[in-house]
């Protein structure tokens, strides 16, 4: 995730929920199993796995079989230690005993959750080390690992893997990404090879989309046992010829080269992470018990539905009236942000109902919110609703037009309704450039900007200088 931006804020599962996931995946779930199966007879070796002898029977006791069947019962023991379900008696003798952490496992769902992202952790350090055999091999006399050898940087590697999650983290957040769906490997893989501004690209780059494909591939199935992913593996029949030429990604049947989704519980995992490493990660619900003016602010970055659904848990929470009129008072303001602030009230205030009309008749005399509240009475058919002052019209223009520049930017939109005033209006930039509203000569100079006919354009960015020259810039 290069990009500096906030992230969308993510619509989490209740922690109750999360909590019984957690549970029941399968490295968490076999971790837990040998946590109650060890006794006085379990031993260790020095970096605290299992010895040898035991793992068949550790094994058996988790239903395991076939080829990978010590592996995973290996695994599984080592999460056990890290989360601390199990720990280390005497390291010289090798013995072991239940650890307290068991019982948090319980415990409240935090307390379940909490064991769980350290199980996460060890399943991320697991998915950034090469093949067990790769290692072995990598050894010199002293069995040291010669990484020059195995062509593997420790910390590059997991750099790259935080980097796909977060991309992944990034997409399934997105208004317009995949939400619940899954991600084709190949595109997760290009996000972190092919620069953005690339057209065509190169067969070099396609090869090192392919490499980078095989490596997820790994990664990705061994993280799926700790419950972050979903994951449907590439399609081994693909992999025969890869030493041949770059990967060409059939886009009829893209699934063949492996789909990705983030679960529930790792969009949770993933945030928690984020949040650790000093990331702003934003949650719908992160707002309801706080201010109107956090709400306000906060949501200011969001996108529309999110931003609605943050508000209507924030409205869940409170008396209709009563939060009507401290929305209205937060979006009091001539600051940069304040115009925003008043549309994110207008569209908070759709959403209260007919209750709200005595805060909006308060404040029909009041400069920032008549207009406003004009608005909001008419729309929904309240009588006696005074005609607003032409003063009034214009203010309120030029405060909606500065809250579309700062939520949507240079948009289609924006252009339409910048086309659309021009047009209704003939002398309408002869009576903007007066507007007393602090982003009046921002304003003109967008309009200038956006309008596509040069002689309106012009005439815009003629009034523009003038509202700055009248406000003293």
């Amino acid at each position: 995730m290069s990009d500096s931006s906030p992230l969308p804020p993510v619509r989490l599962h209740p922690e109750a929920e999360l909590a019984r996931d957690a549970l029941s995946t399968p490295l968490l779930a076999r971790a837990t199993r040998l946590a109650r199966w060890a006794g006085q007879d379990t031993r260790v070796d020095a970096g605290g796995g299992l010895v040898e002898e035991q793992l068949p029977t550790a094994a058996a006791h988790l239903g395991l079989t076939g080829d990978e069947a010590a592996a995973s019962a290996s695994e599984a023991w080592r999460v056990a230690v890290d989360t601390g379900l199990v720990v280390i008696v005497d390291e010289e003798e090798g013995t072991v005993a239940t650890g307290e952490d068991l019982a948090l496992l319980s415990g409240s769902p935090q307390d379940v959750l909490g064991v769980w992202l350290t199980a996460l952790e060890t399943a991320l350090a697991d998915a950034s080390v090469p093949d067990l055999d790769d290692l072995v091999d990598a050894m010199d006399g002293g069995g040291e690992i010669d990484f020059a050898s195995l062509d593997w940087d420790p910390q590059a590697e997991q750099e790259f893997l935080d980097g796909v999650l977060g991309n992944l983290y990034l997409l399934t957040v997105s208004e317009d990404g995949p939400g619940d769906g899954p991600v084709p490997l190949p595109a997760l893989a290009a996000s972190m090879i092919v620069p953005s501004d690339m057209g065509e690209p190169t067969n070099d780059v396609l090869e090192q989309v392919s490499d980078a494909m095989m490596r997820l591939d790994d990664q990705f199935r061994v993280l799926e046992p700790v419950g972050i992913v979903e994951y449907q593996p590439v399609d081994e029949a693909l992999m025969a010829d890869t030493d041949e030429e770059p990967a060409v990604v059939d886009e009829t049947d893209v699934s063949r080269y492996g789909m990705v989704r983030l679960t529930p519980l790792g969009l949770y995992g993933l945030r928690s992470r984020l949040l650790e490493a000093g990331i702003p990660a934003p949650a719908v619900g992160d707002l309801a018990d706080k201010g109107a003016d956090a709400l306000l602010d906060g949501t200011s970055t969001f996108p529309p539905s999110a931003a609605q659904a943050e508000t209507e848990q924030w409205l869940d929470r409170r008396e209709p009236l009563a939060a009507a009129r401290e929305l209205l008072t937060a979006a009091r303001g001539s600051d940069a942000g304040a115009p925003l602030r008043r549309l994110r009230c207008q569209q908070a205030l759709s959403l209260v109902g007919a209750v709200a009309e005595p805060a909006l008749r308060e404040v029909l005399d009041d400069a920032e919110l008549g207009g406003l509240a004009r608005v909001w009475l008419t729309e929904r058919g309240f009588g006696d609703v005074p005609p607003p002052s032409q003063d009034m019209v214009f203010w309120l223009t030029v405060d909606t037009i500065a809250a579309q520049l700062a939520a949507e930017g240079n948009s289609e939109e924006l252009q339409g309704l910048v086309e659309g005033l021009a047009q209704q209006h003939g002398g309408f930039f002869a009576a903007a450039w007066r507007v007393d509203h602090p982003a009046t000569a921002d304003v003109l100079e967008a309009m200038g900007r956006l309008h596509p006919d040069k002689r309106v354009a012009k005439e815009a960015r003629k009034a523009a200088f003038k509202a700055r020259s009248q406000q003293g810039g």
